[in-house]
Formats: C-alpha cells, sequence, structure tokens
C-alpha cells in the first residue's frame, strides 16, 4: 500500500512538472512570436519589403533578399493610411553584434526590443552570406541553385511561406519578380501591355489592379485606376504605393 502511495505521489510530481515545463514553453513561443502583417510594394509595381510585427508590437522589415531593412512602430491609423508603410522611431532596446570571431556579423543588428535575429555566415553557401537566417521563431532560407541570377539569394521561404519569383525566361516587363506568397499569386502587366502600365500590379490573389494609360490625362498616366491600396489577404496586408 505505501508502495503504491509512493508511485502515485511520483507520477503526481512528473505530471505537475511537465505541466510547468509545457505552459513555460508555450510562454515563450508566444512572448517570441513573429508575424508576417505586410507585404509592401512601391511604385505599384516594385517589391518594397516584408514587414513582421513582433509580440511587443515593433514592425520589422526585411527585404526579399534577406537584409534588415527598418524597425519602428506603427503610425496611429490616420498617419498609416496616409503614409503608408512609415515607421515611428522605436525607442527601446536595440543591440548589434560586436567583436564577432566571424567579422561579417559585426554591426549587424542582434535584437531588437526581445526578438533576436541571426545570419547566416561566412562558411555558409556564398549566396546566403550576410542574410538574416532567424528572427525569433522566424527561420528563413534562399535560393541557391545555379543557373538561374534572377532567383538567386533571394527568399525562398518564410517561416511557413514559401515564396516564388518569376523566372528569367519569363516576360521581360516582370521577370525575377514576386509570383507568390504563400498560396497567393500575384500577377503584373507585360510587355504586351501600354508603355505606363508595363511591370506593374496586374493582381494579388482575386484582387484586380488597373492603371491609367498613355491614353488618359496627363499626369494621371501610371496612376493607380481601380483597386484596394490596402487588400488583406490570408491575414496579410498588401500594401500598393
Amino acid at each position: 500500500m505505501l508502495k503504491v502511495f509512493y508511485l502515485h505521489y511520483l507520477n503526481l510530481g512528473y505530471m505537475k512538472r511537465s505541466f510547468v515545463l509545457l505552459a513555460f514553453s508555450l510562454i515563450c513561443s508566444i512572448g517570441y512570436s513573429q508575424t508576417l502583417k505586410y507585404v509592401i510594394f512601391s511604385q505599384g509595381s516594385e517589391f518594397s519589403s516584408f514587414s513582421y510585427i513582433t509580440n511587443q508590437k515593433i514592425i520589422i522589415k526585411i527585404s526579399q533578399d534577406g537584409n534588415v531593412l527598418e524597425w519602428g512602430n506603427e503610425l496611429e491609423s490616420g498617419r498609416f493610411y496616409s503614409e503608408p508603410g512609415k515607421l515611428q522611431q522605436y525607442m527601446g532596446r536595440v543591440e548589434y553584434y560586436e567583436k564577432q570571431f566571424d567579422s561579417i556579423l559585426n554591426g549587424k543588428v542582434k535584437n531588437i526590443g526581445i526578438t533576436s535575429i541571426t545570419y547566416y555566415g561566412s562558411t555558409e553557401n556564398e549566396a546566403l552570406v550576410g542574410k538574416v537566417k532567424s528572427m525569433g521563431n522566424v527561420f528563413f532560407n534562399y535560393y541557391i541553385e545555379p543557373g538561374n541570377e534572377t532567383m538567386k539569394g533571394k527568399m525562398k521561404s518564410a517561416g511557413q511561406k514559401n515564396i516564388t519569383f518569376y523566372n528569367s525566361y519569363e516576360n521581360e516587363a516582370y521577370r525575377g519578380k514576386i509570383k507568390s506568397v504563400g498560396s497567393t499569386q500575384i500577377t503584373y502587366y507585360s510587355t504586351f501591355d501600354d508603355n505606363s502600365i508595363r511591370g506593374k500590379l496586374k493582381s494579388i490573389g482575386s484582387s484586380v489592379f488597373t492603371w491609367y494609360t498613355s491614353l488618359d490625362r496627363q499626369g494621371y498616366q501610371g496612376g493607380l485606376k481601380s483597386g484596394k491600396q490596402f487588400q488583406l489577404i490570408e491575414g496579410v496586408t498588401y500594401i500598393i504605393w
């Protein structure tokens, strides 16, 4: 009887410890999580950045070739819509790599708030060196296959989202441009279209964009004619400015 009680006590202790460890791991994963919030295009045609938001509400922008561009806090809603993509300066903790054995890391941002950033070192494939490897719980992979210079070094996946680009043999107007983010497909106007709209966004997912052409009034040409500047698709907001 005493032996049974002792074993029961041990099982309770084990279950309690397991619960504490599970709770701790969940808190850590939530506390250090990052989510893709914005995909930003400039001039209606050129990819600008992937923007991640941390649990501290810090926006971190990363380029398609794996460089940290900037970070900060979102503008209040009124300014956000009039100045899309612009950030307020983050006044919290920011640390940089210093005196590293691998000198490629020196000077790169290491921590923004509680979010840690790591990079591919100098011993990696040359197409990876110096690029962001992880940001908190998000890991980044890049195209390194030889023979396609339009894609080499560009982001292949970010966390659970795969990223594709138009190949070197495709239409010149969108060759090398971003083609998909996860399951969201992105298309562009081609060289067969009016000169004012070549290379501009044609669709993101099911959202379609039209632009003023060279036949329209001067000053309007190349401007957005129809389609929303902000598109929320599968939890990600696409911004066209």
